[in-house]
């Protein structure tokens, strides 16, 4: 059990719940404590599923299969980096003083357990709306807060559902600002705009009226599934014990030489603060948009202008490090995951086999499908749409649907399964202190939600 949570039910077998729908989550979560491996355990096993699959799948022998493997574990290397840094720089914002008492008043907005899932997710998910990944960070420690506040007023909050909720706001990233597939098919002299002869407009995609429908439809399909699995009554609940944060960030702030003080100087971090505040500014006003690189230049750019000194950058930074590790050692496995399915043909094999059965009407709830499969071995948004969506914008081509659906199809495949694969949800879970059997059961409950919605608008676009 992880340092930061307890669990609090009564000795012996719990009473009945008096929710149907918790006590039908009991034998999900029973099944995936017992069953679902760590993370780690996880993406190797998943390495050894693509491999077998490649060697049945396509012509690859052996050794192909071993180098297209070994070729592609520095694939994402420069993304890793960004990775590590968001959760890096993410942590130690939300631990310096000013962020930590806006957290406090985020947090005391619930009164109730049930409020409180539902606020974490809504706000998760319209972080996510903005940029996917502000929304990873904002889940974890938003669900650590809030647990907090409930703690302090009584409430007994199932912190493992909290953080589920939090990570569930994923599910709509690919419908918002900074989706990665129709952000590439709008750029000129994309691999997109040159297969299809010319761009596909945002307005076409992610601003389309069905889709900022679909997305507000699913926050609240999704807010009102979470609600009803929520554990009440005898229900068991694990609540969150220990949080960090009510130790506060240790400071060594003793300034005996010339080089101590230098240290406790704030002009030092405001001058490096203020200087990337104004790269940014340049950077907007020439047009630029957000990326990952931004966000955490943003974040810096925020630690430097909070903090006091250098003093408190330095023990903000190692108290966060510890978090970082997962990432540093899982993301290769997963690159080389990406290496085998590219290298090998498996992602045109399992596409090809999906458009060999669709037709115009049900085209877009296939490619979702299929698009929901390769994520599951191919869990990177931007790496995923680069290997799958020549293929099926060509089927759509030639079924003579709308490229939009084929690019939202993708985009929504890729949102959907991240809910059952541990990827995603690695930064969250470093914040939160869990581990991915603890929020698979009711993560999955977030897939089904979300996918009947995502489903129901590719037929219904794909009929018009």
């Amino acid at each position: 059990m992880s340092d930061t949570q307890a669990t609090t039910a009564s000795p012996g077998a719990p009473p009945p719940s008096r929710n149907p729908f918790a006590r039908a989550m009991r034998p999900v979560n029973a099944l995936v404590e017992r069953f679902i491996p760590s993370a780690l355990v996880f993406a190797i096993l998943l390495t050894v599923v693509v491999a077998i699959l490649a060697l049945a799948l396509t012509d690859a022998g052996p050794v192909d299969v071993l180098v297209a493997w070994g070729d592609g574990l520095a694939g994402l290397l420069e993304f890793m980096t960004q990775m590590a840094l968001i959760l890096l720089l993410g942590h130690m914002l939300a631990n310096t003083r000013p962020v930590r008492r806006l957290l406090a008043r985020l947090g005391a907005v619930p009164r109730t357990p049930l409020q409180a899932y539902v606020f974490v997710f809504v706000v998760a998910a319209v972080a996510s709306l903005l940029q996917w990944g502000l929304g990873l960070v904002v889940g974890g420690i938003l669900a650590r807060e809030v647990a907090a506040q409930a703690r302090a007023k009584g409430l007994r909050v199932h912190f493992p559902l909290l953080v589920a909720a939090g990570f569930s706001g994923f599910v709509v990233w690919h419908m918002g600002y900074t989706g990665s597939g129709p952000l590439t098919a709008a750029t000129e002299g994309s691999f997109i705009a040159t297969q299809l002869g010319s761009t596909v407009p945002v307005a076409e995609t992610t601003f389309a009226t069905w889709n900022l429908v679909a997305a507000v439809v699913t926050i609240v399909v999704v807010a009102g599934a979470l609600a009803l699995v929520a554990p009440r009554g005898g229900d068991r609940i694990v609540e969150l014990r220990v949080d960090a944060r009510d130790q506060g960030v240790e400071v060594d702030e003793e300034r005996r030489t010339p080089a101590d003080r230098l240290d406790a100087s704030r002009w030092l971090t405001s001058l490096v603060g203020v200087a990337i505040v104004a790269y940014l500014v340049v950077y907007f006003t020439r047009g630029g948009g957000p990326t990952l690189d931004i966000v955490n230049w943003t974040f810096l750019a925020l630690i430097m202008l909070l903090v006091r000194n250098p003093f408190e950058i330095m023990a903000l930074v190692k108290a966060a490090a510890s978090n970082v590790g997962d990432i540093l050692l899982q993301f290769p496995l997963y690159a080389g995951i990406l290496g085998m399915m590219t290298a090998t043909g498996l992602v045109a094999v399992l596409s090809d086999w999906f458009v060999s059965i669709s037709t115009p009407g049900t085209f877009g709830v296939l490619s979702l499908l299929s698009a929901g499969l390769v994520n599951f071995f191919v869990p990177s948004g931007g790496g995923q749409f680069a290997v799958q969506a020549p293929i099926l914008l060509q089927a759509a081509n030639d079924l003579g649907v709308n490229p939009s659906v084929a690019i939202m199809a993708i985009a929504y495949g890729d949102q959907w399964t991240n809910m059952i694969q541990p990827f995603w949800a690695l930064p969250l879970l470093a914040i939160a202190g869990l581990k991915v059997r603890d929020i698979l059961g009711y993560t999955t409950v977030t897939l089904i939600a979300s996918g009947v919605v995502f489903a129901g608008t590719l037929l219904v676009v794909g009929a018009g």
